[in-house]
């Protein structure tokens, strides 16, 4: 199984925003740490919003953050809402009477029990758990640290 590149940059989008410890993020910042173009975040944000992963706010100083905690978005979530088939064989879509083996087949069980497993460890992993090193990753982005945590570093 493959993950799309829409789901790939989705869960660096919402990276991005934990990176960022709750400042609005803006596309174009986001677009450029990525070297992507800005309309093809626009498209991944729309299901991301509709899911409550991620809030926009309008707006000359708009931008977007997370639609909740980081730790409280698994993987999982960002996969389920990002991809749209999780067929891995013919046999796992819908429409699949041709098999005669369809409703009693041990590759298809297999297959689900290996989805399944799949789906359980992006579930027990966290965006939060993805930026664990924030401030690293913040140089990596390039995005700035808030002036106030530069006052207490310095």
């Amino acid at each position: 199984m493959r993950l799309t590149r829409q789901t790939n940059y989705a869960m660096r989008i919402l990276m991005y925003c934990a990176a960022n410890d709750g400042r609005l993020s803006r596309i174009p910042e986001i677009a450029s740490a990525y070297t992507v173009s800005e309309l093809f975040l626009f498209k991944i944000l729309q299901p991301l919003v509709e899911a409550g992963l991620v809030e926009t706010v309008r707006g000359r100083n708009g931008g977007v953050r997370l639609g909740r905690p980081a730790e409280n978005i698994s993987l999982f979530d960002v996969v389920r809402v990002t991809e749209e088939n999780f067929a891995m064989a013919e046999c796992f879509e819908n429409d699949a009477t041709e098999c005669p083996l369809v409703d009693s087949c041990a590759l298809n069980a297999a297959l689900r029990e290996a989805l399944n497993a799949f789906f359980e460890v992006l579930m027990r992993h966290s965006i939060a758990d993805l930026v664990a090193q924030k401030s690293s990753m913040r140089g990596l982005l390039g995005i700035e640290m808030p002036v106030e945590q530069r006052a207490l570093a310095g």
